[in-house]
């Protein structure tokens, strides 16, 4: 799982235009380009710095698939997912396809076919993970072939990802075992790329998504397995339809008609996670990603029509919300 990260003002990094659109960024100790005589962070820069540290809660909201865009983000070890630019592929650019993460956590790679690889789970220079992905596909689209590409700063101003990306084209997240799709195409490698492939590898959670739900992710771990569910729903509804139905013992998924126990199954937090609420359920070890399939969707029926009651919560619906709360953990 990724770490979580907090919004923080990158230093000293040239970028294209100020937050105000008049004046150069430059780096934060280096005079103002307006001439005031005081350093950049000082003067203009602080509207840049601002901009660069305010928070977006939501950075993948309105894109196809938000909830597989956050789980891919902070739960899925290694997967890869196609993505369609809204004005097309540039001259020399066969494919734009989005990584987990990238061989020595590069934020982007130029294949030496012209294909470019974007990274999600990088740390980013401002609050707006959108509009720092954007600006880095940007760079990665003009980069020569066969070089990686660094951090960087995105103007304030500059476009986000909903802006590139063809809002009516579908994502469909690849889950891979390991990390050799680092290698289509690509000769062995060796040095400090072979050790940092060796390295994910090893560290990687075999995971894999449920195709009967939209953003729920199986995982297996040492004694249990989980599942990990990115849901869209409103972060207060989606939680008092989750204290419903554990007040009513119809939060697991198990049962009889699951052939699991319903204890073996039972939801057990949650996480938050851009914006979305991710409830997490305990599963038995030998509980496959297959299994969970009619379970999950089961239970969306259960959560849809909890979702749909509108009465007040009842005492004992009250603390199972409250313990649902104490146990939800916030990733960014």
């Amino acid at each position: 799982m990724a770490k979580k990260r907090r919004p923080q003002t990158v230093t000293g990094a040239p970028a294209r235009a100020a937050a105000d659109g008049n004046y150069p960024v430059v780096g934060a100790r280096q005079p103002c380009p307006c001439g005031s005589g005081r350093r950049y962070k000082a003067c203009h820069g602080r509207a840049a710095a601002q901009a660069a540290t305010e928070l977006v809660r939501r950075p993948f909201e309105g894109l196809p698939g938000e909830a597989d865009w956050v789980a891919l983000r902070e739960l899925v070890p290694a997967a890869t997912a196609r993505l369609t630019l809204k004005d097309g592929l540039p001259e020399g650019v066969p494919a734009v396809t989005l990584a987990t993460v990238l061989p020595m956590a590069w934020p982007a790679l130029r294949r030496e076919s012209g294909e470019v690889l974007l990274g999600l789970q990088n740390d980013t220079a401002s609050g707006d993970l959108s509009r720092d992905l954007a600006d880095t596909l940007t760079r990665a689209l003009a980069a020569e072939p066969g070089t990686p590409v660094d951090a960087g700063r995105a103007d304030p101003q500059g476009p986000r990802l909903q802006d590139l990306l063809d809002l009516d084209a579908p994502f469909t997240p690849q889950v891979h075992s390991g990390f050799e799709f680092w290698l289509e195409g690509e000769e062995q490698p060796t040095g400090e790329v072979a050790a940092s492939l060796e390295s994910a590898n090893s560290a990687a959670i075999p995971t894999a998504r449920l195709t009967g739900v939209e953003g729920a992710y199986w995982c297996q771990v040492p004694d249990k397995n989980h599942l990990r569910w990115v849901m869209t729903h409103p972060e207060e509804q989606l939680l008092d339809a989750l204290a419903r139905l554990h007040a009513a013992g119809a939060s697991s998924l198990g049962g009889p008609a699951a052939g699991t126990d319903a204890e073996s199954s039972r939801l057990v937090g949650s996480f938050r996670a851009h914006g979305l609420t991710v409830p997490v359920w305990d599963l038995p070890s030998g509980m496959t990603a297959e299994d969970c399939e009619k379970p999950a969707a089961a239970f969306a029926e259960r959560l849809g029509e909890a979702l749909a009651v509108t009465a007040p919560l009842t005492a004992e619906e009250r603390r199972a919300r409250s313990g649902l709360i104490n146990r939800q953990v916030t990733l960014n």
